[in-house]
Protein backbone atom coordinates (compact mmCIF):
# COMPACT_ATOMS: atom_id res chain seq x y z
CA UNK A 1 0.00 0.00 0.00
CA UNK A 2 1.79 3.16 -0.95
CA UNK A 3 1.90 5.58 1.71
CA UNK A 4 0.05 8.91 1.50
CA UNK A 5 2.45 11.72 0.80
CA UNK A 6 2.53 15.39 2.80
CA UNK A 7 0.67 17.84 1.67
CA UNK A 8 1.64 21.33 1.80
CA UNK A 9 -1.61 23.21 3.58
CA UNK A 10 -3.01 26.06 2.04
CA UNK A 11 -2.33 29.51 2.39
CA UNK A 12 -5.30 30.14 4.04
CA UNK A 13 -4.66 27.37 6.93
CA UNK A 14 -0.85 28.67 7.10
CA UNK A 15 -1.60 32.63 7.88
CA UNK A 16 -4.37 30.73 10.22
CA UNK A 17 -1.42 28.82 12.07
CA UNK A 18 0.37 32.11 11.99
CA UNK A 19 -2.35 34.00 13.82
CA UNK A 20 -2.64 31.08 16.60
CA UNK A 21 1.17 30.87 17.36
CA UNK A 22 0.72 35.22 17.15
CA UNK A 23 -2.28 34.70 19.97
CA UNK A 24 -0.31 32.34 21.88
CA UNK A 25 2.85 34.64 22.29
CA UNK A 26 1.15 37.33 23.78
CA UNK A 27 0.36 34.84 26.39
CA UNK A 28 4.14 34.45 26.91
CA UNK A 29 5.84 38.11 25.84
CA UNK A 30 5.24 40.47 28.56
CA UNK A 31 3.14 43.27 27.25
CA UNK A 32 4.73 46.94 26.73
CA UNK A 33 4.92 50.00 24.95
CA UNK A 34 7.10 53.17 24.08
CA UNK A 35 5.74 56.51 24.55
CA UNK A 36 4.93 58.06 21.53
CA UNK A 37 5.32 61.38 20.04
CA UNK A 38 3.09 62.42 16.71
CA UNK A 39 3.17 58.51 16.46
CA UNK A 40 6.98 57.86 16.93
CA UNK A 41 8.16 55.93 19.69
CA UNK A 42 10.58 57.45 21.78
CA UNK A 43 14.00 56.07 22.76
CA UNK A 44 14.25 54.63 26.57
CA UNK A 45 10.60 55.05 27.02
CA UNK A 46 9.92 51.61 26.88
CA UNK A 47 8.07 50.19 29.96
CA UNK A 48 5.58 47.22 31.22
CA UNK A 49 2.01 48.11 30.40
CA UNK A 50 -1.13 45.68 31.21
CA UNK A 51 -1.17 42.50 29.49
CA UNK A 52 -3.72 42.03 26.73
CA UNK A 53 -3.66 38.16 26.05
CA UNK A 54 -5.50 37.55 22.93
CA UNK A 55 -8.15 34.26 23.27
CA UNK A 56 -10.47 32.65 21.12
CA UNK A 57 -12.12 35.20 20.25
CA UNK A 58 -9.53 37.29 19.06
CA UNK A 59 -7.99 34.67 17.15
CA UNK A 60 -11.13 34.45 14.98
CA UNK A 61 -11.64 37.97 14.63
CA UNK A 62 -8.19 38.88 13.90
CA UNK A 63 -8.62 37.93 9.93
CA UNK A 64 -11.53 39.94 9.86
CA UNK A 65 -9.81 42.98 11.53
CA UNK A 66 -7.35 42.79 9.05
CA UNK A 67 -9.75 42.57 6.54
CA UNK A 68 -10.79 46.04 7.21
CA UNK A 69 -7.67 47.06 7.98
CA UNK A 70 -6.55 46.11 4.29
CA UNK A 71 -9.85 46.85 2.89
CA UNK A 72 -8.25 49.45 0.46
CA UNK A 73 -6.14 46.86 -0.90
CA UNK A 74 -8.85 44.35 -1.35
CA UNK A 75 -11.30 46.41 -3.22
CA UNK A 76 -8.15 47.44 -5.31
CA UNK A 77 -7.73 43.27 -5.87
CA UNK A 78 -11.13 43.16 -7.09
CA UNK A 79 -11.51 46.04 -8.88
CA UNK A 80 -8.44 44.44 -11.20
CA UNK A 81 -9.99 41.44 -11.59
CA UNK A 82 -13.15 42.70 -12.80
CA UNK A 83 -10.62 45.13 -15.59
CA UNK A 84 -8.96 42.08 -16.65
CA UNK A 85 -12.38 39.76 -16.90
CA UNK A 86 -13.42 42.14 -19.14
CA UNK A 87 -10.31 42.37 -21.42
CA UNK A 88 -10.54 39.00 -21.40
CA UNK A 89 -13.69 38.24 -22.75
CA UNK A 90 -12.94 40.98 -25.52
CA UNK A 91 -10.35 38.09 -26.76
CA UNK A 92 -7.64 40.86 -26.91
CA UNK A 93 -5.10 39.29 -24.34
CA UNK A 94 -5.10 35.57 -26.13
CA UNK A 95 -4.57 37.69 -29.41
CA UNK A 96 -1.98 39.73 -28.12
CA UNK A 97 0.07 36.95 -25.75
CA UNK A 98 -0.17 34.60 -29.63
CA UNK A 99 1.39 37.86 -31.68
CA UNK A 100 4.27 38.07 -28.96
CA UNK A 101 5.21 34.45 -28.42
CA UNK A 102 4.58 33.95 -32.49
CA UNK A 103 7.17 37.24 -32.78
CA UNK A 104 9.72 36.10 -30.41
CA UNK A 105 10.05 33.10 -32.05
CA UNK A 106 11.39 31.38 -29.49
CA UNK A 107 13.23 34.14 -28.04
CA UNK A 108 10.67 34.43 -25.19
CA UNK A 109 13.56 34.29 -22.77
CA UNK A 110 14.66 38.20 -23.43
CA UNK A 111 11.54 38.77 -21.60
CA UNK A 112 12.94 38.18 -18.29
CA UNK A 113 15.67 40.64 -17.95
CA UNK A 114 13.55 43.28 -19.44
CA UNK A 115 10.73 42.58 -17.62
CA UNK A 116 12.80 42.68 -14.34
CA UNK A 117 14.62 45.70 -15.07
CA UNK A 118 11.06 47.34 -15.42
CA UNK A 119 9.93 45.98 -12.11
CA UNK A 120 13.34 46.49 -10.55
CA UNK A 121 13.60 50.25 -11.55
CA UNK A 122 10.04 50.76 -9.99
CA UNK A 123 10.74 48.82 -6.92
CA UNK A 124 14.52 50.58 -6.05
CA UNK A 125 12.74 54.00 -7.29
CA UNK A 126 9.20 54.44 -5.47
CA UNK A 127 8.77 50.92 -3.80
CA UNK A 128 6.86 49.12 -6.35
CA UNK A 129 5.44 46.19 -4.88
CA UNK A 130 1.72 46.00 -3.97
CA UNK A 131 0.47 47.77 -7.28
CA UNK A 132 2.45 44.53 -9.03
CA UNK A 133 -0.88 42.62 -8.16
CA UNK A 134 -2.17 44.28 -11.05
CA UNK A 135 0.53 42.33 -13.26
CA UNK A 136 0.52 39.07 -12.29
CA UNK A 137 -2.69 37.79 -14.70
CA UNK A 138 -1.18 39.65 -17.12
CA UNK A 139 2.10 38.11 -16.89
CA UNK A 140 1.62 34.80 -15.75
CA UNK A 141 -0.61 33.37 -18.68
CA UNK A 142 2.33 35.07 -20.96
CA UNK A 143 5.57 32.32 -19.59
CA UNK A 144 3.00 29.76 -19.61
CA UNK A 145 2.08 30.00 -23.17
CA UNK A 146 6.00 30.66 -23.47
CA UNK A 147 6.80 27.15 -22.43
CA UNK A 148 7.53 28.15 -18.34
CA UNK A 149 5.95 27.00 -15.44
CA UNK A 150 4.26 29.78 -13.19
CA UNK A 151 7.34 30.21 -11.02
CA UNK A 152 9.08 31.78 -13.88
CA UNK A 153 5.95 34.43 -14.30
CA UNK A 154 5.34 34.91 -10.88
CA UNK A 155 9.73 35.51 -10.33
CA UNK A 156 10.03 37.74 -12.99
CA UNK A 157 7.87 40.77 -10.85
CA UNK A 158 8.10 39.10 -7.41
CA UNK A 159 12.16 38.81 -7.47
CA UNK A 160 12.21 42.13 -10.22
CA UNK A 161 10.80 44.06 -8.10
CA UNK A 162 11.89 42.94 -4.65
CA UNK A 163 15.10 42.98 -5.39
CA UNK A 164 14.79 46.48 -6.07
CA UNK A 165 12.99 47.39 -3.39
CA UNK A 166 15.40 45.13 -1.02
CA UNK A 167 18.19 48.23 -2.80
CA UNK A 168 15.77 51.16 -2.24
CA UNK A 169 17.84 53.98 -3.22
CA UNK A 170 15.04 57.00 -3.06
CA UNK A 171 11.77 54.97 -2.42
CA UNK A 172 10.35 57.61 -0.01
CA UNK A 173 7.97 54.70 1.34
CA UNK A 174 10.94 52.93 3.22
CA UNK A 175 14.06 54.92 2.72
CA UNK A 176 12.52 58.05 2.72
CA UNK A 177 10.92 57.38 6.27
CA UNK A 178 13.91 56.11 7.56
CA UNK A 179 15.78 58.27 6.89
CA UNK A 180 13.63 61.05 8.30
CA UNK A 181 14.09 59.18 11.24
CA UNK A 182 17.30 58.85 11.20
CA UNK A 183 18.20 62.25 10.86
CA UNK A 184 20.13 61.37 7.41
CA UNK A 185 19.32 62.74 4.03
CA UNK A 186 17.68 60.65 1.55
CA UNK A 187 21.17 60.85 -0.18
CA UNK A 188 23.05 59.87 2.23
CA UNK A 189 24.65 56.09 1.62
CA UNK A 190 22.88 55.87 -1.93
CA UNK A 191 26.27 55.16 -3.98
CA UNK A 192 26.26 52.39 -1.26
CA UNK A 193 22.34 51.46 -2.30
CA UNK A 194 22.84 51.98 -5.92
CA UNK A 195 25.75 49.60 -6.24
CA UNK A 196 23.68 46.99 -4.00
CA UNK A 197 20.62 47.59 -6.87
CA UNK A 198 22.76 47.16 -9.72
CA UNK A 199 24.27 43.76 -7.85
CA UNK A 200 21.31 41.86 -6.71
CA UNK A 201 19.20 42.89 -9.50
CA UNK A 202 21.46 41.12 -11.74
CA UNK A 203 21.79 38.39 -9.39
CA UNK A 204 18.17 37.58 -9.23
CA UNK A 205 17.70 38.07 -13.06
CA UNK A 206 20.73 35.58 -13.49
CA UNK A 207 18.69 33.20 -11.27
CA UNK A 208 15.39 33.50 -13.30
CA UNK A 209 16.87 32.86 -15.99
CA UNK A 210 18.91 30.42 -15.33
CA UNK A 211 15.58 28.33 -13.55
CA UNK A 212 13.28 29.29 -16.92
CA UNK A 213 16.13 27.58 -19.41
CA UNK A 214 16.56 24.61 -17.15
CA UNK A 215 12.24 24.02 -16.95
CA UNK A 216 12.31 25.22 -20.94
CA UNK A 217 15.06 21.99 -21.48
CA UNK A 218 13.20 20.07 -19.34
CA UNK A 219 10.10 20.69 -17.92
CA UNK A 220 10.44 17.69 -14.88
CA UNK A 221 12.72 20.50 -12.98
CA UNK A 222 9.44 22.38 -12.94
CA UNK A 223 9.04 23.23 -8.70
CA UNK A 224 5.36 22.67 -10.05
CA UNK A 225 5.00 21.36 -13.40
CA UNK A 226 4.73 23.08 -16.65
CA UNK A 227 1.16 24.63 -17.39
CA UNK A 228 0.49 24.20 -13.48
CA UNK A 229 -2.46 26.69 -12.56
CA UNK A 230 -5.89 27.66 -14.34
CA UNK A 231 -4.16 30.95 -16.16
CA UNK A 232 -3.08 29.31 -19.46
CA UNK A 233 -3.12 30.36 -22.82
CA UNK A 234 -1.91 28.17 -25.46
CA UNK A 235 1.20 29.69 -27.73
CA UNK A 236 -0.68 27.26 -30.41
CA UNK A 237 -3.67 29.48 -30.24
CA UNK A 238 -4.45 32.03 -33.32
CA UNK A 239 -6.80 34.60 -32.05
CA UNK A 240 -6.93 37.03 -34.86
CA UNK A 241 -5.34 40.52 -33.67
CA UNK A 242 -8.00 42.64 -35.05
CA UNK A 243 -8.19 46.49 -35.34
CA UNK A 244 -10.72 46.89 -32.38
CA UNK A 245 -8.36 44.11 -30.14
CA UNK A 246 -5.71 46.62 -31.21
CA UNK A 247 -7.50 49.38 -29.64
CA UNK A 248 -8.06 47.40 -26.63
CA UNK A 249 -4.74 46.46 -26.16
CA UNK A 250 -3.69 50.48 -26.18
CA UNK A 251 -6.25 50.99 -23.63
CA UNK A 252 -5.41 48.07 -21.39
CA UNK A 253 -1.58 48.97 -21.82
CA UNK A 254 -2.46 52.84 -20.77
CA UNK A 255 -4.56 52.15 -17.74
CA UNK A 256 -1.43 50.43 -16.60
CA UNK A 257 0.68 53.23 -17.52
CA UNK A 258 -1.56 55.70 -15.70
CA UNK A 259 -1.15 53.59 -12.48
CA UNK A 260 2.18 53.66 -12.68
CA UNK A 261 2.67 57.57 -13.37
CA UNK A 262 -0.60 57.85 -10.80
CA UNK A 263 1.41 56.50 -7.77
CA UNK A 264 4.94 57.69 -8.13
CA UNK A 265 6.01 61.01 -6.00
CA UNK A 266 7.56 62.50 -8.43
CA UNK A 267 7.28 65.84 -5.97
CA UNK A 268 9.27 64.28 -2.98
CA UNK A 269 11.63 62.65 -5.15
CA UNK A 270 12.96 66.20 -6.23
CA UNK A 271 11.83 65.78 -9.96
CA UNK A 272 9.89 68.26 -12.32
CA UNK A 273 6.67 66.37 -12.39
CA UNK A 274 3.62 67.06 -11.25
CA UNK A 275 2.78 64.37 -9.05
CA UNK A 276 -0.90 62.80 -8.69
CA UNK A 277 -0.81 61.33 -5.30
CA UNK A 278 -2.94 58.26 -5.99
CA UNK A 279 -3.42 55.26 -4.20
CA UNK A 280 -5.68 52.22 -3.94
CA UNK A 281 -9.35 54.59 -3.94
CA UNK A 282 -8.66 56.41 -7.49
CA UNK A 283 -6.12 53.19 -8.38
CA UNK A 284 -9.46 51.38 -8.00
CA UNK A 285 -11.45 53.95 -9.85
CA UNK A 286 -8.89 53.90 -12.43
CA UNK A 287 -9.63 50.24 -13.47
CA UNK A 288 -13.34 50.20 -12.77
CA UNK A 289 -13.28 52.78 -15.41
CA UNK A 290 -11.12 51.14 -17.38
CA UNK A 291 -13.27 48.17 -17.51
CA UNK A 292 -16.60 50.38 -18.67
CA UNK A 293 -14.25 51.83 -21.62
CA UNK A 294 -12.90 48.18 -22.93
CA UNK A 295 -16.25 47.20 -22.64
CA UNK A 296 -17.86 49.76 -24.61
CA UNK A 297 -15.11 49.72 -27.40
CA UNK A 298 -16.30 45.58 -27.36
CA UNK A 299 -20.20 46.05 -27.55
CA UNK A 300 -20.42 44.44 -25.01
CA UNK A 301 -24.21 44.89 -23.51
CA UNK A 302 -24.79 46.74 -19.94
CA UNK A 303 -25.97 43.16 -18.63
CA UNK A 304 -23.21 40.98 -20.34
CA UNK A 305 -20.64 43.80 -19.15
CA UNK A 306 -21.77 44.18 -15.69
CA UNK A 307 -21.82 40.10 -15.25
CA UNK A 308 -18.45 39.85 -16.87
CA UNK A 309 -16.98 42.42 -14.70
CA UNK A 310 -18.62 40.78 -11.65
CA UNK A 311 -17.47 37.04 -12.46
CA UNK A 312 -13.99 38.98 -12.83
CA UNK A 313 -13.87 40.42 -9.51
CA UNK A 314 -14.92 36.98 -8.17
CA UNK A 315 -11.61 35.37 -9.75
CA UNK A 316 -9.92 37.28 -7.62
CA UNK A 317 -12.10 37.25 -4.26
CA UNK A 318 -9.52 34.53 -3.07
CA UNK A 319 -6.46 36.38 -3.54
CA UNK A 320 -8.38 39.65 -1.62
CA UNK A 321 -9.18 37.20 1.47
CA UNK A 322 -5.01 36.25 1.64
CA UNK A 323 -4.43 39.77 1.72
CA UNK A 324 -6.55 40.43 4.69
CA UNK A 325 -6.02 37.48 6.66
CA UNK A 326 -2.32 38.05 6.65
CA UNK A 327 -3.11 41.79 7.98
CA UNK A 328 -4.82 40.36 10.38
CA UNK A 329 -1.38 38.84 12.21
CA UNK A 330 0.02 42.40 12.97
CA UNK A 331 -3.65 43.44 13.96
CA UNK A 332 -3.41 40.84 16.59
CA UNK A 333 0.15 41.61 17.65
CA UNK A 334 -0.88 45.18 18.27
CA UNK A 335 -3.74 43.73 19.90
CA UNK A 336 -1.59 41.71 22.58
CA UNK A 337 0.58 44.69 23.21
CA UNK A 338 3.90 42.67 22.09
CA UNK A 339 5.39 44.96 19.12
CA UNK A 340 7.12 47.14 21.08
CA UNK A 341 7.94 44.76 23.47
CA UNK A 342 9.73 42.78 20.82
CA UNK A 343 11.26 46.15 19.34
CA UNK A 344 13.05 46.36 22.82
CA UNK A 345 14.75 43.39 22.82
CA UNK A 346 16.57 44.36 20.17
CA UNK A 347 17.11 47.57 21.51
CA UNK A 348 19.05 45.33 24.48
CA UNK A 349 20.45 43.38 22.04
CA UNK A 350 22.30 46.15 20.40
CA UNK A 351 23.94 47.62 23.12
CA UNK A 352 27.77 48.06 23.71
CA UNK A 353 28.05 46.19 20.49
CA UNK A 354 30.78 47.60 18.18
CA UNK A 355 30.67 49.22 14.91
CA UNK A 356 30.65 46.54 12.30
CA UNK A 357 29.59 44.28 15.01
CA UNK A 358 26.59 46.85 15.66
CA UNK A 359 25.02 47.43 11.97
CA UNK A 360 25.25 43.91 11.36
CA UNK A 361 22.88 42.53 14.62
CA UNK A 362 20.74 45.73 13.45
CA UNK A 363 20.11 44.40 10.06
CA UNK A 364 19.83 40.96 11.73
CA UNK A 365 17.17 41.83 14.47
CA UNK A 366 15.38 43.26 11.59
CA UNK A 367 14.48 40.09 9.86
CA UNK A 368 12.08 38.52 11.95
CA UNK A 369 11.03 42.00 13.09
CA UNK A 370 10.19 42.40 9.15
CA UNK A 371 8.25 38.89 8.92
CA UNK A 372 6.38 39.90 12.37
CA UNK A 373 5.72 43.65 10.96
CA UNK A 374 5.76 43.43 7.21
CA UNK A 375 4.88 46.94 6.08
CA UNK A 376 8.03 49.03 5.26
CA UNK A 377 6.66 51.98 6.60
CA UNK A 378 5.24 50.70 9.41
CA UNK A 379 8.16 49.05 10.41
CA UNK A 380 10.61 52.12 9.87
CA UNK A 381 8.25 54.64 11.83
CA UNK A 382 8.35 51.61 14.62
CA UNK A 383 12.12 50.66 14.54
CA UNK A 384 14.18 53.60 13.48
CA UNK A 385 13.48 56.30 16.28
CA UNK A 386 14.88 53.51 18.33
CA UNK A 387 17.81 52.32 16.13
CA UNK A 388 19.28 55.50 14.93
CA UNK A 389 20.24 57.12 18.43
CA UNK A 390 21.54 53.57 19.28
CA UNK A 391 23.86 53.78 16.15
CA UNK A 392 25.28 56.97 17.18
CA UNK A 393 26.83 55.71 20.99
CA UNK A 394 27.80 52.16 18.57
CA UNK A 395 29.89 55.21 16.11
CA UNK A 396 27.52 54.01 13.11
CA UNK A 397 26.26 56.68 11.17
CA UNK A 398 22.37 57.08 10.47
CA UNK A 399 22.33 55.88 6.76
CA UNK A 400 23.54 52.19 7.30
CA UNK A 401 21.22 51.92 9.68
CA UNK A 402 18.43 53.21 6.89
CA UNK A 403 20.09 50.53 4.75
CA UNK A 404 20.21 47.33 6.78
CA UNK A 405 16.28 48.31 7.95
CA UNK A 406 15.33 48.42 4.02
CA UNK A 407 17.83 45.39 3.03
CA UNK A 408 16.26 42.95 5.60
CA UNK A 409 12.56 44.37 5.35
CA UNK A 410 12.76 43.74 1.54
CA UNK A 411 14.51 40.35 2.04
CA UNK A 412 12.03 39.11 4.05
CA UNK A 413 9.21 40.42 2.41
CA UNK A 414 9.71 38.44 -0.64
CA UNK A 415 9.45 35.18 1.02
CA UNK A 416 7.63 35.54 4.48
CA UNK A 417 3.85 34.16 4.27
CA UNK A 418 2.79 37.20 6.09
CA UNK A 419 3.59 39.24 3.53
CA UNK A 420 0.00 39.96 1.15
CA UNK A 421 2.19 40.21 -2.19
CA UNK A 422 3.64 37.13 -2.16
CA UNK A 423 0.77 35.04 -0.64
CA UNK A 424 -1.50 36.76 -3.18
CA UNK A 425 1.14 36.03 -5.93
CA UNK A 426 1.29 32.18 -5.63
CA UNK A 427 -2.07 32.45 -5.00
CA UNK A 428 -2.85 33.50 -8.58
CA UNK A 429 -0.39 31.42 -10.07
CA UNK A 430 -1.75 28.52 -8.05
CA UNK A 431 1.78 27.82 -6.99
CA UNK A 432 1.68 26.44 -3.16
CA UNK A 433 3.93 28.01 -0.99
CA UNK A 434 6.72 25.02 0.05
CA UNK A 435 6.95 24.99 -3.64
CA UNK A 436 7.88 28.94 -3.95
CA UNK A 437 10.32 28.26 -0.80
CA UNK A 438 12.45 25.45 -2.67
CA UNK A 439 12.34 27.56 -5.66
CA UNK A 440 13.92 30.61 -3.92
CA UNK A 441 15.38 29.75 -1.05
CA UNK A 442 18.94 29.90 -1.85
CA UNK A 443 18.75 33.29 -3.58
CA UNK A 444 17.30 34.52 -0.33
CA UNK A 445 20.58 33.30 1.22
CA UNK A 446 23.03 34.67 -1.37
CA UNK A 447 20.92 37.89 -0.73
CA UNK A 448 21.59 37.80 2.93
CA UNK A 449 25.52 37.30 2.33
CA UNK A 450 25.94 39.79 0.05
CA UNK A 451 24.03 42.02 2.40
CA UNK A 452 26.23 41.07 5.60
CA UNK A 453 29.14 41.87 3.22
CA UNK A 454 28.06 45.39 1.90
CA UNK A 455 26.85 46.78 5.12
CA UNK A 456 30.14 46.03 6.62
CA UNK A 457 32.66 47.09 3.87
CA UNK A 458 29.69 50.71 4.37
CA UNK A 459 31.09 50.58 8.17
CA UNK A 460 35.11 49.92 6.70
CA UNK A 461 34.62 52.20 4.12
CA UNK A 462 32.67 55.06 6.03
Amino acid sequence: MEKSKFRMPTAYTILFLLIVLVAVATWLIPAGAYDYVDGVPQTGTYHPVAATPQGLGGVLKAAFLGFYDAVDVCVFILMVGGFLGVVMKTGAIDAGVSNVIRLLGGREVWLIPILMLFFGLGGTTYGMWEETMAFYPLLIPVFLAAGYDAVVGISVILLGAGAGVIASTVNPFATGIAAGFAGVSLGEGILLRMIQWVVFEGAAIWYVMAYARRVKRNPSRSVVGVGAGKLHVSAEETTPLTTRRKIILAVFAAIFLVMIYGVIPFDEMGLPLPALGWWFPELSALFLVGGIVVGLIDGLGEAELTETFVAGCADMLGVAFIIGISRGITVLMNDGNITDTVLHWGEEALAGAGPVSFVLLVYLIYLPLAVLIPSSSGLATLSVPIMAPLAKFAGVGGDLVVTAFQSASGLVNIITPTAAVVMGALALGHVPYDRWVKFVWKLILYFLLLTLVFLAAGVVLG
